[in-house]
């Protein structure tokens, strides 16, 4: 990786150069020679050479096209030059059979919950994922009842993940900083998550949150009786109070039950 690149504030590139953090995030993913990894945003390759150290072989995604470009010269490295979001990771090479992906990356800030929820979907082939992202969106991935952080992206999440942060990432450990603070989480797909329908839960989330300064009969209700609901839900809280676990056991009652 020799030419100097330019950051494009479309692809909302922060180049990650700090040693100590890279080492962090190694020593939490903790790489073996013969593991799926997957890396999403590669960019210039902090996290990419060391990971590369340890493994022979590294699938990476990266939407930039001279980033993209770069790292299919470089032996080792398989690159899918599409946008994330679009990718089907199910069908990705770099596995074999019944081998699941340990997905790493620096993700990009501005897209970074729409690709949770594109990783959430195919949880099925996932042995884990270490992510850097917005300090914010961990507050709010890992947060509790009673809290402003706790919303939607926390039921959800923890449904599907038993997650944890790994460290706190400064601003100055990026090129360009950030104007924002970053961290690194942990997540790993449980292994017998509540059986429910994920289209009914965003859907139950969506009506119970998106009123969350009232009380849920003004929100979650309408939207339960529209379902034909027939039980009895304390609508008398508002949504911050509910516990995830009785927000799954309500999409249970209410939705389809696939197996997880």
């Amino acid at each position: 990786m020799v030419s100097r690149h330019i950051p494009r504030k479309r692809f909302g590139q922060h180049f990650l150069h700090d040693a100590a953090v890279v080492d962090a995030m190694l020593e939490a993913v903790g790489p073996k020679p013969g593991d799926a990894l997957l890396e999403i945003g590669p960019g210039l390759g902090a996290l990419t050479s060391p990971l590369l150290q340890r493994t022979p072989e590294l699938v990476v995604i990266e939407l930039d096209r001279d980033l993209a470009a770069r790292w299919q010269r470089h032996p080792g490295v398989v690159v899918v030059a599409e946008d994330v979001l679009r990718v089907n990771l199910s069908a990705l090479p770099g596995r074999t059979a019944g081998q699941r992906w340990r997905v790493v990356g620096n993700l990009p800030y501005n897209i970074s919950t729409p690709i949770l929820f594109h990783l959430m979907a195919h949880v099925h082939g996932i042995a884990d994922q270490h992510l850097m992202l917005q300090k914010e969106v961990i507050d709010r991935m890992l947060a509790l009842p009673a809290s402003k952080a706790y919303g939607r992206l926390s039921v959800m999440l923890q449904w599907r993940y038993a997650m944890h942060r790994v460290l706190d990432v400064p601003p100055e450990a990026f090129d360009p900083p950030p104007k924002v603070q970053s961290a690194v989480v942990a997540m790993v797909p449980r292994a017998q998550p509540q059986a429910l329908d994920a289209a009914c839960l965003e859907a139950l989330l969506k009506a119970a949150f998106g009123q969350r300064r009232k009380l849920l009969r003004h929100g979650l209700g309408p939207w339960l009786d529209a379902q034909g609901y027939g039980g009895d839900f304390d609508l008398m809280r508002r949504a911050e109070e509910v516990p995830a676990s009785a927000y799954w056991a309500l999409a249970q009652a209410i939705g389809p039950t696939p197996d997880p």
